[in-house]
């Protein structure tokens, strides 16, 4: 089964900027969308960002557009989430998700790396 870790979560001030990192053990993420999703302290969770598998097409959620990038290196098995302009309400814990080679809904995640942006 394709598991999902992420990396690259800590602590930055707001203003500040984050690079976060999702690997994929599998032998290609090629075939897979790729997705972000955030939960903050006491709500939902919450898309934040998504890449077609040839990483030609991004979605990203409004409370993110022109702050956040969405990128993938398919030939190292990882999509990246560049954070840029970080504000406190950008706190949470951030999830990589991947569909299946069907597409759908998100069918592997990984276990989340945190953000916290301090005022």
């Amino acid at each position: 089964q394709m598991q999902l870790v992420e990396s690259g979560g800590g602590l930055v001030q707001a203003g500040g900027s984050l690079r976060l990192s999702c690997t994929a053990s599998v032998r290609s993420v090629s075939g897979h969308t790729m997705a972000w999703f955030r939960q903050a302290p006491g709500k939902e969770r919450e898309f934040v960002a998504r890449i077609t598998s040839s990483g030609g097409s991004t979605v990203y959620s409004d409370s993110v557009k022109g702050r956040f990038t969405i990128s993938r290196d398919n030939a190292k098995n990882t999509v990246y989430l560049q954070m840029n302009s970080l504000e406190p309400e950008d706190t949470a814990v951030y999830y990589c998700a991947a569909t299946s080679l069907l597409g759908g809904d998100y069918r592997y995640w990984g276990p989340g790396t945190q953000v916290t942006v301090s005022s």
